[in-house]
């Protein structure tokens, strides 16, 4: 392990800082290091390995697509592209789709989309557009992205940044409504912040800001990149609400954990101001990525895995509010995305993620002195007991030792 971390460290960029573990191997909901041992991941590579580790299914449609037809680029038609994007736009009630490779890429398209509507269709003048995002967002690492960002440590070094975003409070309809103004393009909001600390609003409040946006005609769109693919026990979490927004983005499950795949979804109206040479990309809808996606969203809904995540949720945010521990501030969550927000000053959440990977555990903090827990949608429900009773057996002896007077000098 140390030969091999130390290479990656040697030549790799430090914009990670990863846990000290070399993983050389995973099945299902498991994962193998070098030395053979086994760990449960209850990370799920944020979102992006909902459908296990290596999943047979999907592993076919990639290799037997890769035998057939590789990158094509978008100068031609495929027979892979049309299915895929249909199945997705039938799935998320939207009219059309444009595909990418990683969320941020489908970010900026909704950015983009949103922008050209708002001068072409919406009339408001030239330069003028604004969109409105949540304080504590977190919708990828662009320039653009990283411009409206509310974490420091995101922006730090890397402006200027491009104008035209306002930010209001997540949670807050009232706040939204009051920062609109006659050029105000679009909402672009997380239904359930996950990077910001697994920040779960108010029931109807997302369907309050469909009605806000509704009246002052600025569209709605949904981050679904995290929590879409039946991560929160819907298949979109805005369907919690009875949303169906303007615009959506999805990622990271869409490609099953094997490739980069990501789609803006939208209203015909909204998607229709893009022309030939606005806009594209080139791995975008390459046949492998297509057939990869169109089996990961039929392989969710063949196996009822959003059903599955309600069902388990309830089991896993139940058992982490069980967890009777003085360093436990809050849990939150929805579906299979949760987290367990600590005691900052007697209980880091980093330092807690360390001490589970010791324990058998993958996981990994976040914002709000988080540990966060968004397993495969695969999982077990007796391997939910087991991955709690690990969190609840360290954070015990973490404030045990938190409690244990010091030794005298």
């Amino acid at each position: 392990m140390a030969r091999l971390s130390s290479l990656e460290s040697r030549y790799g960029a430090t914009n990670y800082k990863p846990l000290p573990v070399t993983l050389v191997r995973g099945e299902g909901i498991y994962v193998w290091d070098e030395d053979g041992h086994r760990y449960l991941d209850m990370m799920g590579a944020y979102s992006a390995a909902s459908f296990g580790h290596c999943n047979p299914r999907l592993v076919e449609a990639m290799t037997e697509q890769a035998r057939r037809l590789d990158t094509t680029s978008r100068a031609y038609f495929t027979d892979r592209l049309g299915p895929f994007l249909a199945r997705a736009c039938e799935l998320t009630g939207m009219d059309a789709a444009l595909p990418a490779s990683g969320g941020a890429e489908s970010v900026e398209t909704a950015i983009k989309a949103a922008r050209k509507w708002a001068y072409k269709v919406k009339g408001v003048p030239d330069d003028r557009a604004e969109i409105i995002a949540a304080d504590g967002n977190f919708h990828g690492r662009t320039i653009t992205i990283v411009g409206f960002s509310t974490v420091a440590q995101y922006r730090d070094g890397f402006g200027p940044f491009p104008a035209g975003f306002k930010l209001v409070p997540f949670g807050d309809a009232a706040a939204l409504e009051a920062a609109i103004t006659p050029n105000t393009a679009a909402f672009l909001i997380e239904p359930i912040q996950g990077e910001g600390g697994i920040i779960v609003p108010r029931r109807g409040y997302l369907a309050d800001v469909a009605r806000i946006c509704r009246a002052h005609n600025v569209l709605l769109l949904c981050d679904e990149i995290q929590t879409g693919l039946g991560r929160t026990g819907r298949f979109l979490a805005c369907q919690h609400d009875g949303v169906v927004p303007d615009g959506m983005t999805l990622g990271k499950a869409l490609g099953g954990g094997l490739i980069p795949v990501s789609l803006f979804l939208a209203r015909r109206e909204v998607m229709d101001v893009f022309t030939p040479g606005d806009h594209g990309s080139t791995f975008g809808g390459n046949p492998i990525a297509a057939a990869v996606g169109l089996a990961a969203l039929n392989l969710l809904i063949d196996e009822r895995l959003a059903e599955r995540a309600a069902t388990l949720g309830h089991r896993l945010l139940s058992r982490l509010a069980a967890i009777d521990n003085p360093l436990v501030r809050e849990v939150r969550g929805r579906g299979l995305f949760a987290g367990i927000e600590l005691d900052a000053t007697r209980a880091p959440a980093a330092l807690v993620a360390e001490r589970l990977l010791r324990a058998g555990i993958l996981t990994r903090d976040t914002h709000r002195n988080t540990v966060r827990f968004a397993p495969p949608l695969t999982i077990e429900e007796s391997e939910i007991d087991w991955a709690i009773d690990r969190v609840a057996e360290v954070l015990a002896t973490m404030a045990e030792d938190v409690a244990a007077p010091l030794a005298p000098p």
